[in-house]
């Protein structure tokens, strides 16, 4: 028996399907992570310019879009345990370059950006509240890492009831195996695997 065999005896790897009200969710694509001196690499920049146009799709059709930055407080009085792990992480302050949304995703008005300083997009933030404000019942992630910030906030979006697509081409890593080992995860336990093609065909039908 192979592991995917494994996988599916044990009733893993089922599909929770797309809902009626989508909202895409764009994980720390700041320019720090399309930098592979800092904390970018991998397939990160690839993943950007597919996030481009699924975002003019999602636009397009009016549905709530949010983004994440990782933000710490100038004096680092906020950084904790995760910036033990990576320091260089506490730079991301609200004005230093690298923690700026890339200019090929510039949110518009009407858009939320959430601050945070953990992996998930949810941990001490206020996105769960807002998608319910906006009556969101499906979750469509894009972002990097895949196996860091995205995948946490996959869990939690899942956790929180949500129905939870990611972008399999607008996730990012800078390195592969993690990359593909996180999607594969996530597909059995967590979320749907969708490419950006087929979420915009879906979001165009849905807006119709």
């Amino acid at each position: 028996m192979d592991e995917l065999e494994i996988y599916q005896k044990q009733g893993f790897g089922n599909q929770s399907g797309f809902g009626e009200r989508p909202a895409l969710l764009i994980v720390d694509f700041v320019n720090g992570f399309t930098d592979a001196d800092q904390f970018g690499g991998g397939n990160i920049d690839a993943a950007i310019q597919t996030t481009k146009s699924l975002l003019a799709t999602a636009r397009a059709t009016q549905n709530p879009v949010a983004f994440t930055r990782v933000v710490y407080a100038d004096d680092g009085s906020d950084a904790g345990v995760f910036c033990l792990k990576a320091p260089g992480l506490a730079a991301l302050t609200e004005d230093a370059p690298a923690s700026q949304v890339v200019d090929d995703l510039t949110p518009v008005h009407g858009e939320y950006v959430i601050r945070k300083t953990q992996p998930s997009a949810f941990f001490g933030t206020n996105l769960a509240a807002w998608l319910v404000a906006k009556s969101v019942d499906t979750v469509l992630v894009t972002g990097c890492t895949t196996s860091g910030c995205v995948r946490a906030s996959v869990i939690d979006s899942m956790s929180y009831n949500f129905r939870t697509i990611v972008v399999t081409d607008g996730v990012g890593d800078r390195a592969m195996a993690p990359h593909e080992a996180n999607l594969f995860d996530m597909e059995q336990k967590y979320a749907d695997l969708m490419t950006a093609e087929e979420v915009a065909a879906k979001i165009t039908e849905l807006a119709q």
